[in-house]
């Protein structure tokens, strides 16, 4: 019988249960007791939030990785960000992904209100500094760090990134660190 997880990743958490390298790193396993071989599906980095599965079952996070299911993001960005960019991040824009130039896949973007979230351990920064605001961008790849590559590539560089759905599933107001066991997932 496998075992799966929905969790809200705090910020500061690497998306991993080991962590060999000499620095301590907060790390899932000191959240919940997970059951033996439970593993992340997909990641988030360490200075990102939100929305994250795990399970014991290796079909399941192939299929939850794969190009079939969509995983919608909030990116608070630096500055204002335009309609010309929000169209961009929806065409595709170029990025680098293992030393080797990319071009993302289309995808769905636009621009929302500040939404409704925990605030993050750690402050972002104030208003002193300018600006920011918030676009949703859904994908159905996830290179690494993508996100954030894409909205540097048309000017805007995320301060703050939360994945809010996977599939049918959403975060909704799940508090962070919170982890809940369920049956399986309907994506």
């Amino acid at each position: 019988m496998h075992h799966h997880y929905i969790i809200h990743k705090p910020y500061g958490y690497l998306s991993q249960f080991i962590y060999e390298l000499k620095r301590k790193k907060k790390l899932l396993g000191e959240l919940y007791d997970f059951a033996e071989g439970t593993m992340a599906i997909g990641r988030l980095d360490e200075d990102s939030e939100g929305l994250l599965l795990l399970t014991t079952d290796g079909m399941m996070s192939e299929t939850v990785r794969s190009r079939k299911v969509e995983k919608e993001y909030y990116a608070q960005v630096d500055g204002l960000i335009t309609q010309a960019a929000v169209d961009a991040l929806q065409a595709g824009v170029e990025i680098g992904f293992n030393g080797k130039k990319y071009i993302t896949r289309k995808c769905e973007a636009r621009l929302i209100d500040a939404p409704d979230l925990p605030p993050r351990g750690q402050k972002i920064r104030d208003a002193r500094h300018g600006p920011t605001s918030w676009v949703s961008i859904t994908l159905k790849e996830g290179k690494f760090r993508q996100v954030r590559k894409m909205t540097a590539a048309v000017g805007f560089p995320t301060l703050r990134l939360v994945r809010v759905r996977i599939g049918n599933i959403h975060l909704g107001d799940m508090p962070s660190g919170m982890v809940a066991e369920v049956d399986g997932f309907l994506l």
